[in-house]
């Protein structure tokens, strides 16, 4: 027979706002343990470009006692940013002069941050949740793929975007937006790929058209990191074989016939595999009635598209003001889930909107113009 072990506070899930909410809870003397369905703190690249903005991400930085290391990881110059037309055209060409909120960060380098500033010994690796369920007093019990279960006073969802343990607060589903992403990178740019290196710049580079585009960075290392997106239905990139790479490519740029050549050879000289990537949502304005002894955080409770730029930032601040409300309410912890869930819901709901929109914009057959007109309207970074 198996036994199930008790742990007073269970988070599952150790991406950013997983580990944030950890980090915020035992800098504040409340023990916590963290599930993860990966192996190990290794086992995939965390790649990609994050922009931690003041209001929300950095806030959480400062909850978790981790700011002045987090300065010490940021892409110097990655707040540039550049928006092209299909025929090559540079629109805008922001430069990243240091006066702004949002610095650029490596993915995985912010999550190494907060893996290692835990406690040892708090996160369960390998550990992929095949169910969970309700108790009684408030408690949960969660069931490994592995055959252990635990039990747990305040079960936390922090497991992303198909979270197990969301079905215990709430019916929704993520749902396909429209747009699919095929994920690709360009390496050694300067010495191999000097016209690619020369149209994204320094930072963050946007190219729209018709309906799909061309989204990148420049990451840490100098490589460019490319994603073609395209407005097309749900099972188009099913179509398409990427173990031929070739065929691959092909498939791809053909939705970009006419674009600039050096535009079409981010895909065509691409040096890493193309990966396709489906974007989901949850509805805007997600919500659940509040259960005893569970919440979520991140893509569990809010999932989005990436066109509002908040996905990370939200996660990192609902881990943060979830470990505050609960440390604030140490003898009433639904209170402290009470008070977190009326701050996180309509901040959720209000982002879910902008990424909505921003989707819309980014992808409408004018999209080059409206984006210019949006840039236009952005007052001065250094007047906020």
């Amino acid at each position: 027979m198996t036994t199930s072990t008790h742990y007073p506070i269970a988070i599952i899930g150790a991406g950013l706002g997983g580990l944030t909410a950890a980090r915020v809870l035992q800098v504040n003397g409340i023990e916590v343990a963290l599930f993860e369905l990966e192996p190990s703190a290794d086992t995939r690249v965390q790649g990609g470009m994050l922009d931690i903005h003041e209001e929300n991400g950095q806030q959480a930085l400062h909850a978790a006692g981790l700011y002045d290391e987090f300065r010490a990881i940021i892409h110097e110059g990655g707040e540039a940013m550049r928006l092209v037309g299909p025929d090559g055209v540079v629109h805008v060409d922001q430069e990243d002069d240091g006066g702004g909120g949002r610095p650029e960060v490596d993915r995985g380098d912010l999550r190494k941050l907060l893996l290692n500033s835990l406690a040892e010994g708090s996160i369960n690796w390998g550990k992929k949740v095949t169910g969970a369920r309700s108790l009684d007093g408030g408690r949960h019990e969660v069931t490994f793929a592995d055959g252990s279960t635990i039990t747990t006073d305040l079960l936390i969802g922090a497991d992303g975007a198909w979270s197990r343990i969301r079905p215990l607060l709430s019916d929704a589903v993520p749902t396909y937006t429209g747009i699919s992403f095929v994920e690709s990178d360009l390496l050694d740019p300067d010495v191999r790929h000097p016209n690619q290196a020369a149209i994204i710049g320094n930072g963050m580079f946007i190219c729209l058209g018709d309906e799909r585009g061309f989204l990148g960075h420049r990451e840490t290392d100098g490589s460019l990191h490319i994603y073609t997106a395209l407005k097309v239905d749900e099972g188009l990139l099913d179509t398409i074989d990427f173990t031929d790479q070739a065929a691959a490519k092909a498939a791809v740029l053909s939705y970009f016939d006419g674009w600039d050549k050096d535009l079409q050879a981010l895909v065509a000289d691409a040096d890493s595999p193309l990966v396709p990537r489906l974007i989901h949502a949850l509805p805007v304005g997600h919500r659940w009635e509040h259960t005893p002894g569970v919440t979520l955080l991140g893509d569990a409770a809010h999932l989005m598209s990436p066109f509002a730029g908040e996905g990370a930032n939200l996660a990192m601040i609902d881990g943060a003001e979830l470990g505050l409300a609960i440390a604030a309410h140490r003898d009433d912890t639904e209170a402290g889930l009470t008070a977190y869930e009326e701050a996180l819901l309509p901040r959720g709901e209000a982002s879910a909107a902008d990424s909505a929109e921003g989707l819309e914009n980014m992808f409408a057959v004018d999209a080059l113009e409206r984006m210019v007109e949006f840039f236009a309207s952005i007052p001065d970074r250094h007047e906020g």
